[in-house]
Parts: structure tokens; sequence; C-alpha cells
């Protein structure tokens, strides 16, 4: 079957389940050195909005937010969402901004002199990653590939109406799972990311 039809086919059950088991994860959360907003188009909002129940409930003392300027938009995704974030009830002076990044590795990369600068990466501990379910366990494993000292835990989360272990009847949810669940063997071969949780 062509690659591109790859994330159009319905997929097996096995693997669905090895999705939900390991791609589709959230893990607990307790309180952390800094949140880490991975940039997006999507869903601003509600990342906004989650990030801002995250400081209510006194779960981080720092957040970076990292995305570039994309296609269509005269603003970096940074501008945008933290302007929410603040909007949503979180300091401004405790956002950190990346404003170059235009993918995950880059958002990484980008982000950690900044932090660095800042904060001082050896003050920081842990780390929770907040993003796009479908995008999922591949950012702490992209963290984990340029930092892999800081503890790090996940959060995402995502506007469809279908539950995520449903992820597979819906076809948008579907397409975007599969599109990035594709992407971990090539990464991690590649050294992209590195395997997370560990063990």
């Amino acid at each position: 079957m062509p690659a591109q039809d790859r994330s159009t086919r319905p997929p097996t059950a096995d693997e669905i389940a090895s999705i939900n088991r390991t791609h589709l994860i959230d893990t607990p959360l307790r309180q952390a050195d800094l949140l880490f907003l991975f940039g997006t188009r999507e869903d601003v909002g509600l990342r906004a909005d989650t990030a801002a129940q995250l400081w209510r409930k006194g779960l981080f003392s720092w957040s970076i937010v990292s995305g570039g300027v994309t296609p269509g938009s005269e603003q970096s995704e940074c501008t945008i969402i933290k302007a929410a974030m603040a909007q949503a009830g979180i300091p401004a002076d405790r956002i950190l901004e990346e404003h170059r990044a235009m993918n995950t590795g880059e958002n990484v990369i980008f982000s950690l002199p900044i932090i660095d600068a800042a904060l001082g990466l050896q003050n920081i501990r842990s780390v929770i990653c907040l993003g796009n379910s479908w995008t999922a366990r591949r950012y702490p494993m992209t963290l984990h590939r340029h930092w892999p000292e800081v503890e790090k835990m996940l959060l995402t989360v995502d506007s469809f109406a279908t539950p995520r272990e449903l992820w597979h009847t819906d076809v948008e949810f579907r397409r975007r799972v599969l599109h990035e669940w594709d992407k971990i063997e090539p990464y991690k071969a590649k050294g992209f990311i590195a395997e997370w949780p560990e063990g």
C-alpha cells in the first residue's frame, strides 16, 4: 500500500491496542519546576486554559512557550499562545518565549538556551510537557533526547468529541494519530528522539 494511504486505512486491533497503551498516554502529574508548552495552531484556547488550571493548582513555577511563525500568520505561535495564557491568568513574567521553532525538535533545541539563560538548566529538575493528544509521547521523547537529566511528565489535550481511546473511529483523529505514530521508529533510528518512558 502506498505510504500516503497509511493514515486513511483502518488500523488493526493490535495497532489500536499498542497505540492506546504506549503512545496516547498522560502521566501522573506532580509539582514541576517548568511547564513546556509546545507550539500549535490547534486548540490554542484549550491549551492556554489547561495551562492556567495547572498554574492555579501550583503545578509549575515557570513555563516556556515555543513556536515560530507559521504560514498564514504574522505572529509566532509563541506570541499567540502566551497572550492566551496571560489572558487565562498566568503571570506573563513567568512565561519564557521561544519564537523560531518550526517542529518539535526545534521546540526543544531552541528553547534549552533560553531556559538556561533565564533559570539555569541545572535548577530545573522536573518538566511537564503539554501538547496535542495525537503527538503524545513524542514531546517527552524529543525532550529526553536533548535533556535526559530532567524528570518528564506528559499532559495532552484535544477538542475532539470522540473519546481518546476511540480515536480510530474518527477519520480526522485517526489520520493525525497514525501520522504521528508512524514517525516514532524512524525518528528513533535517526536520533531525533529517545525512548521514554525508559525501561
